[in-house]
């Protein structure tokens, strides 16, 4: 078992990952497969952003998560949205704790004050592992996103990482 940070060559694990999500889920609200090429270039755009961690085993990438900057004011500049998705295969066997304990170690050190997980409704073991994690929920927009012919909500969970007063 490893954490690290991503690389531009985990591009097609990682899209094979998401891609799963995006054609078998309402996890994420995208409806079209993503190329390796696209996802390469996402990778490299958010990696450069902020924390952006790989899960592997016995050197298979079985997950990832990361943050990027929630809004683009300068006001919202300490606060970081998060993701995580895990290879269906290893989910509900603790690395998606790690790997967001992990996460939030490195936005701690990153200075970042808040932390915001959007997770699409009816993703309860998502929302399970963020209230496990200590974020607490603060909105739940309904009806927000439509997939596969049905409306889906949103529910917003936020932890707060730092005294705003020492930074």
């Amino acid at each position: 078992m490893t954490i690290r940070k991503v690389k531009e060559t985990d591009a097609k694990a990682i899209n094979a990952i998401y891609n799963d999500y995006i054609i078998n889920t309402t996890i994420t609200f995208e409806t079209e497969k993503l190329t390796d090429e696209t996802m390469e270039q996402r990778i490299h755009k958010l990696s450069v952003q902020g924390p952006y961690l790989i899960y592997e085993i016995d050197g298979i990438l079985v997950g990832y998560c990361y943050a990027h900057p929630w809004k683009e004011r300068a006001a919202y500049s300490k606060t970081y949205e998060t993701t995580i998705y895990l290879h269906p295969n290893y989910q509900h066997q603790g690395i998606g704790t790690a790997l967001m304990k992990t996460l939030i170690e490195e936005c701690r050190k990153q200075n970042i004050h808040a932390l915001i997980a959007c997770i699409a409704g009816g993703n309860e073991a998502s929302c399970k592992l963020h209230e496990a994690l200590g974020f607490k929920q603060v909105s739940h927009f309904r009806e927000v996103g439509k997939k596969f012919g049905k409306w889906i909500d949103v529910v917003d969970y936020e932890l707060i990482l730092t005294d705003m007063n020492l930074h």
